[in-house]
């Protein structure tokens, strides 16, 4: 195993996830996702199947309410890609939203424990993701302002984020009713490490039981504060990457890359965890 960026992320090396993974490899490569947050295993040839059946040793695997992402028969991948239906770059970003800060699932009631992004084809410049190590964001607070800030509860909805980025594909009404908005606490405990850690993202709208307008500038001035060059592991991705995330202790985010021009294809599982306390 190699070490990626300080203390957040490491590499699995010489582990064939088309294979079945036995459970006692599997708790070793959990033990090693809660002490690094971020495992990535490259040159991985990774059926669907397969990487349904790894993500359920994490889990229960969500089913998106974005049911137009849904991959290859699978309901539990979520596919994003630019292709046309002749294989072509069409010129659209599939999904906006992934270029911000987010957690995947917070607009849950049990929101993401993990995400497991497979790469089957990638630009040959941009379309990075980049993850934010939101312990040491925590960490990094006065204690003073740690302690206004952990009563707080926000408001996380997923109709929210995907209007601001995505507006004109907007949710369905039976899409919105499946997921109304949730509050959460703003400073979560990691339910098996113990350690507290920020916790919003682009989902989050506002502040319960502040001014509305007070409440999402708190949350723009939290997001923007807890995102420092130091904190974050920018991945390059190759055909065959396949990268799992802590989503209760980390922020995300893809970069741009010409859509018109570069085909970029991910499919991705998010399992579900717990709601935050």
């Amino acid at each position: 195993m190699r070490v990626l960026h300080g203390s957040l992320g490491a590499e699995v090396l010489d582990l064939d996830l088309s294979r079945a993974v036995d459970e006692g490899t599997f708790a070793r490569l959990y033990d090693a996702f809660l002490a690094h947050q971020l495992l990535l295993f490259r040159n991985q040839d990774l059926p669907p199947a397969a990487q349904v059946a790894f993500a359920r040793h994490f889990g229960e695997v969500q089913i998106h309410v974005m049911n137009q992402y849904h991959a290859d028969g699978h309901p539990e991948l979520y596919r994003l890609s630019n292709l046309d239906a002749q294989g072509r770059p069409s010129g659209a970003h599939p999904d906006q939203g992934t270029l911000c800060w987010h957690t995947d699932g917070s607009w849950r009631e049990r929101t993401g424990l993990a995400t497991i992004l497979y790469a089957e084809v990638v630009p040959t410049e941009g379309g990075e993701t980049h993850f934010c190590d939101m312990y040491a964001a925590w960490e990094a607070l006065p204690p003073e302002r740690q302690q206004q800030l952990l009563p707080l509860q926000a408001i996380h909805s997923l109709d929210f984020s995907r209007n601001r980025r995505h507006g004109h594909e907007p949710m369905s009404a039976e899409q919105k009713r499946q997921v109304p908005p949730v509050p959460h606490p703003l400073v979560r405990t990691h339910p098996e490490t113990g350690r507290r850690c920020l916790f919003l993202g682009d989902h989050a709208e506002c502040i319960a039981g502040m001014d509305y307008d007070a409440g999402r500038a708190l949350v723009e001035e939290i997001n923007l504060a807890a995102i420092d060059a130091e904190r974050v592991y920018a991945h390059r991705w190759t055909p065959g990457d396949l990268v799992v995330w802590d989503n209760r202790c980390l922020l995300h985010r893809a970069t741009s890359y010409d859509t018109a021009r570069e085909p970029r294809v991910m499919r991705r599982a998010t399992i579900l965890g717990d709601r935050p306390y």
